[in-house]
């Protein structure tokens, strides 16, 4: 008699331990699942960012560019060459 006590106490103990492993493997797959959600998320907002970013950098260049284009058409003169040492040299008299 006792013996049979003893053999299915110990069945009863692989069953819930099998119970415990079970939740157990499923509350490291759901916070598993979880994470990788925040880490998708996490991606995907750099990479918003970093479009932005770009992106207001590219339009910085631009407006730089077209500030010095426009400062330096006041200090351009236009030079032709008409052979040997000789050039003529158009615009430097117009000073705005």
């Amino acid at each position: 008699m006792v013996k049979d006590f003893a053999a299915n106490s110990g069945s009863a103990l692989r069953s819930l331990a099998a119970v415990a492993a079970t939740i157990a493997t499923a509350c490291a797959v759901i916070v598993g699942a979880v994470l990788a959600v925040f880490a998708a998320a996490t991606v995907a907002v750099i990479a918003i960012m970093g479009s932005a970013l770009l992106a207001f950098a590219g339009l910085a260049m631009r407006a730089r560019r077209t500030v010095r284009a426009r400062r330096r058409d006041s200090d351009i003169i236009e030079a032709r060459h008409l052979g040997g040492h000789h050039w003529v040299a158009y615009g430097w008299n117009e000073r705005r």
